[in-house]
């Protein structure tokens, strides 16, 4: 078990979200940053959906109750176990009574924490994931509490002594949107021809601010007023995270993971899904710009995305089986069991480096 010490409403039990519900009006929902969370789940063991906590306010504390195993991706952010300091992207142990604790990011928004089994909560409509808005799932359907008591799930493996880390490529060197523009791949949407020529040009070519009225529902942002060639009455439809909208006022709002599931905005773009991540660590103020792609260089992007996925969960279970393999030589070597000894399970290491010093700077 774990018991919250310092949070924020906007913190929240997330998992990888709510899928096929949109027709009953219920948004994917889940974290903001899924690929953060997910590898913080491989990196324990974990299947890539299991609960765990999205940290949007810092900063956040918590304490075990138990000893277990945490993983924490997502924004850079200083992290401590105990007294000892922890790189971000790092899965580590954290002993009974320690306390582990998350300060302000100097990059991104948003830290995910993981814990070995994953946050032990009922799933409603095949998530554990919080929607707010609707007041359902997660912890009562709310953010998190000073004294929150949370169980954890069974750990399905074990780290080896010093932890374990991971590097993303594609996250080196990645901007918080402050110091230069985050760019953005889109698709162009349904109403996207509606627009002048000149707002169709603004709307690619110029730098977009996030406003202050940005949350898990989506960010407004200003910039050029984008403008329709001609008055246009739509009937409320179908929309999904990283659907950008522009309302009467002409300044566009992107949807993201806790969006309403319809929308009578006309819509000039849409993110594509392998770039949502980096609005996720896009702070208030942070600039954007938008790239056009066509849809087989986003299906190949998306593609990429879930390869890394594989790649992790299969280097995993290689040197899982490493390890089996390893240990089942050395037991008949030393004559304890015979040629072929059973092991009920053996321990977990995985491909990364075990010592904080030798991580890679993610």
């Amino acid at each position: 078990m774990i018991e919250i010490l310092t949070t924020g409403l906007p913190n929240t039990v997330q998992d990888l979200g709510r899928l096929g519900h949109l027709a009953m009006g219920v948004s994917h929902g889940g974290a903001m940053d899924k690929e953060a969370l997910a590898i913080a789940n491989l990196m324990l063991g974990n299947d890539p959906s299991a609960a765990g906590i999205e940290v949007a306010l810092h900063p956040f504390r918590l304490r075990a109750h138990v000893d277990t195993a945490v993983a924490i991706t997502g924004a850079d952010c200083a992290i401590s176990v105990g007294d000892r300091p922890c790189p971000p992207w790092w899965a580590t142990t954290i002993r009974a009574g320690e306390t582990l604790a998350l300060e302000a990011p100097h990059l991104g928004a948003r830290s995910y924490i993981a814990f070995a089994g994953g946050l032990d909560l009922p799933p409603i409509m095949g998530s554990r994931a919080t929607d707010v808005k609707g007041n359902f799932g997660g912890l009562a359907g709310r953010g998190l509490s000073r004294g929150d008591r949370l169980a954890l799930k069974p750990a399905q493996g074990s780290l080896p002594a010093g932890g374990v880390g991971a590097a993303l490529e594609e996250r080196r060197g990645a901007t918080d949107g402050l110091a230069s523009a985050i760019g953005l791949r889109v698709l162009p949407a349904a109403e996207f021809d509606a627009f002048t020529p000149e707002a169709q040009a603004a709307f690619i070519g110029s730098e977009w601010s996030i406003t202050n009225n940005a949350n898990r529902m989506g960010y407004r942002l200003s910039g050029a007023t984008l403008s329709l060639a001609s008055p246009l009455e739509l009937l409320s439809h179908g929309i999904v995270p990283g659907t950008v909208q522009v309302p009467p006022s002409g300044q566009p709002i992107i949807q993201l993971a806790d969006a309403n599931t319809c929308g009578g905005y006309p819509k000039i773009a849409t993110v594509i899904e392998a770039d949502l991540w980096r609005l996720a660590q896009a702070p208030v103020g942070a600039r954007l710009r938008f790239l056009p792609v066509s849809i087989g260089a986003s299906t190949e992007a998306l593609r990429a995305s879930q390869q890394r996925h594989h790649d992790f969960i299969a280097a995993r279970d290689r040197m899982a089986g490493s390890a089996l393999a390893s240990l089942m030589k050395d037991l008949s070597r030393r004559r304890q069991l015979g040629p072929y000894p059973r092991v009920a399970k053996a321990p977990i290491r995985y491909p990364y480096s075990t010592r904080a010093s030798e991580q890679a700077d993610p």
